[in-house]
């Protein structure tokens, strides 16, 4: 059979289909990004002033239109690198999940409309393992096994999130290994969702404990799932997120069912009400 012309085609379309919010265009060589129209470039929220500046008036108003307040600069940050991680990381992960695919996606080669849900990428290298048939397209570099394509994982994700991390920091009160706890928490989460759109929700938890098993720098901890039992004794996984997403100063009473300052009580009741609906 002739192989296609990216190894990526098939994963961002699957990815499209279960998570419509998130449409994916690859770039051919020499193909520009797009610009405007809603588009930014991940170089530019890198570099830390105007493009960044306007992306993060979306974050702003929309917490002044929903909550009748306005947010601490640092929160309005927090909130914006959260919207932008957790798509993008899913451009890493998802592939590597479906086909044991890494593409390499520095800031150079993407750009993303948040309101539109979509990105665009330039996949000019990827990293397999022995045996996958796109390991004989331009670009492939294969690896030895299945630890050494997830250190590719890691370090794709790292490649790309750690100059925006740079561009965001100065934003933040946070910095360093608070900021790299919620890179780890965009992975995780970002995949466990998608995985359970997918119907494979238990083996993206078995494959996240092995891809973040602690001591993973600059990851902070590890994937973090534990279960906690329901009040008929039923079964509900759970997590324990490394950061926290600022959204108590906007709801103190509203925090996720992973958050760090929700405890295991609140979990039971939040995720008990998750599967009843």
């Amino acid at each position: 059979m002739p192989l296609p012309t990216s190894a990526f085609t098939d994963a961002y379309s699957r990815l499209t289909e279960v998570y419509a919010d998130l449409a994916v265009t690859e770039l051919g060589a020499g193909e520009p990004a797009p610009e405007g129209d809603g588009w930014v470039r991940a170089a530019g929220l890198a570099d830390g002033g105007a493009e960044l500046e306007a992306f993060l008036a979306w974050d702003d108003a929309q917490v002044v239109r929903d909550y009748g307040q306005r947010a601490r600069p640092d929160v309005v940050a927090s909130f914006g690198l959260h919207r932008y991680a957790w798509p993008v990381c899913l451009l890493v992960t998802v592939p590597w999940f479906l086909h044991r695919r890494v593409p390499r996606l520095p800031v150079t080669h993407l750009s993303y409309d948040r309101v539109a849900g979509r990105a665009a990428v330039r996949v000019d290298s990827f990293a397999c393992l022995p045996g996958d048939p796109a390991a004989a397209l331009p670009g492939a570099r294969v690896v030895a096994d299945e630890e050494a394509l997830r250190a590719e994982v890691r370090a794709a994700v790292a490649e790309h999130m750690e100059p925006v991390l740079a561009g965001f920091g100065p934003r933040m009160r946070r910095r360093g290994r608070a900021l790299w706890g919620m890179v780890t928490d965009e992975v995780v989460e970002g995949l466990w969702y998608i995985a359970e759109l997918l119907d494979e929700k238990p083996r993206a938890t078995r494959e996240l404990e092995r891809l973040l098993p602690g001591a993973t720098k600059p990851y902070v901890g590890a994937a973090a799932f534990r279960e906690l039992t329901g009040p008929d004794g039923e079964p509900l996984p759970t997590r324990d997120r490394a950061s926290c997403c600022m959204f108590y100063t906007l709801d103190p009473d509203d925090t996720c069912a992973t958050c760090p300052r929700t405890c295991d009580a609140d979990r039971v009741t939040k995720l008990t009400a998750v599967a009843a609906s």
